[in-house]
């Protein structure tokens, strides 16, 4: 069922039949009912605290303040793009593959730099795919003003102005420009990803003190759900991070999330609590992270019990074929891992699947490491040594 954009809240409250339609809708009713109630909530005090300041400046007041911060924001982008050599620069990662068809998804970028904007061109993309991992052109330029941001432009203030310098062209009917009948759940956390690291492989040669090598630039999504007794859906949504990638001043950092998120791991204690599972591991992966004058991250080990007599287990992550990259001559990192039963009827889960558990059952995650930065031979000794103390040498 597609729900078209409908207003859920009115000065007069909530709607309540029209949330009630949506709740219909979707999974964990309670846990999504409160969701919206608390954004209503944040929305509802930033609109009241927006009030005020207008009542007490005057629209004029508060219209030229908006003004002046885009404007300034203009400024600064324009200075820094300005700071870049002129040049066109090419980048392109792929997506594993979108979960009905088993080939990787290629994302091209064209990066033009001329005097204080850029143009970025995704010409060469692969076409739009049958699998949940299309986005839309507003997604693809939201990756391309983070990459901007964070590459170019860090001390900036995030608003409209601060992205008017930049130019995005996307074809239609590409993975990134998607027909309205496409699905595109992927798109949201794992092909914008793909984006950035495309636009990072193009600007290395142009920024190589400030890009790092590729890392865990996937959602690392598993979702786990089972019935309660009572008959309510218990949801485990549950994202997985990895190894940073290295950069030219120093290693990558372990089990940490990187570019485009904004969540944290779940603890231990909260899922053997509220869900049907044990976490029977967690543990830095040795061996994950790209070898190179700086070694990526590492990732991690958690394995998951089931303890329900049956559940329902759905990938969606990245970085399980396409390993994250290594920069300037270093060497990329360890994909990631799902393995159910690990022995000798172990299977391997896709990263874009779902399948039936029951109880016993063992689901054991292994997240990608970062990928290496500039030659392993010029890796220092007192490095190397670092290395084999904590049981991470090759």
């Amino acid at each position: 069922m597609r729900i078209a954009p409908i207003r859920l809240f009115s000065a007069a409250g909530p709607d309540r039949e029209k949330i009630d339609f949506v709740l219909a809708n979707v999974r964990g009713r309670a846990e999504r009912e409160g969701d919206l109630f608390a954004q209503f909530a944040a929305d509802d005090v930033a609109a009241r605290r927006l009030g005020e300041l207008f009542s007490a400046h005057g629209v004029a007041t508060m219209q030229a303040c908006f003004e002046r911060l885009q404007g300034e924001s203009e400024a600064q982008m324009r200075a820094a793009i300005r700071a870049l050599p002129d040049g066109v620069w090419e980048g392109e990662d792929w997506v594993d593959d979108d979960g009905v068809d088993d080939r990787p998804i290629r994302i091209h970028v064209r990066v033009e730099i001329a005097g204080d904007e850029a143009r970025f061109d995704f010409t060469g993309t692969a076409p739009q795919t049958r699998g949940p991992v299309n986005t839309t052109y507003y997604i693809a330029c939201s990756a391309v003003y983070y990459a901007m941001k964070a590459l170019v432009a860090p001390e900036v203030p995030p608003n409209d102005g601060c992205y008017r310098p930049l130019r995005v062209h996307v074809p239609p009917g590409t993975v990134l420009s998607a027909d309205p009948d496409r699905p595109v759940v992927g798109g949201n956390h794992e092909t914008c990803q793909r984006v950035v690291d495309a636009i990072v492989r193009a600007l290395a040669p142009a920024l190589p003190d400030r890009v790092s090598a590729g890392g865990p630039t996937t959602s690392g999504v598993l979702i786990f759900g089972a019935r309660q007794p009572d008959g309510r859906w218990s949801i485990l949504y549950e994202v997985h991070g990895g190894g940073e990638g290295a950069t030219a001043a120093k290693d990558g950092a372990s089990a940490v999330r990187v570019h485009m998120s904004n969540v944290m791991n779940t603890p231990i204690e909260v899922i053997e609590g509220e869900y049907p599972i044990m976490i029977e591991e967690q543990a830095l992966r040795l061996g994950s992270g790209g070898d190179g004058a700086h070694r990526g991250g590492l990732g991690f080990r958690r394995a998951y019990r089931i303890l329900a007599p049956e559940l329902t287990l759905t990938s969606m992550l990245d970085r399980r074929v396409v390993p994250p990259y290594g920069l300037a001559g270093g060497r990329d990192a360890a994909p990631f891992r799902i393995t159910l039963n690990p022995g000798p009827r172990e299977r391997q889960i896709r990263g874009k699947e779902t399948v039936r558990l029951a109880a016993d059952d063992l689901v054991v995650i292994e997240t990608c490491g970062g990928g290496g930065y500039g030659p392993a031979a010029e890796r220092s000794a007192e490095l190397r040594a670092r290395d084999r103390a904590e049981g991470d040498e090759e």
